[in-house]
């Protein structure tokens, strides 16, 4: 057994929203999909029983906002 990664794995491109459990500030678990109509889909699955932060598009690793979709 050797040692766990230090380096953070690199996000692939796409659109990622974070959920995380209600009035929770950690924990949150990163979700992408590959279109903005699957992300709104998601978003509204998610909604209800999920806190739902949206991150933006990623591209070769840095967020950017989504036109149209607010946090």
């Amino acid at each position: 057994m050797g040692r766990p990664s230090t380096k953070p794995k690199d996000l692939r491109d796409g659109y990622y929203i974070e959920v995380r459990n209600k009035n929770k500030k950690t924990g949150g678990v990163k979700v992408r999909r590959d279109t903005v109509d699957q992300l709104k889909l998601a978003i509204e699955e998610y909604r209800d029983i999920k806190d739902v932060e949206i991150l933006g598009k990623s591209t070769n690793g840095k967020f950017s906002p989504i036109p149209g979709l607010e946090s």
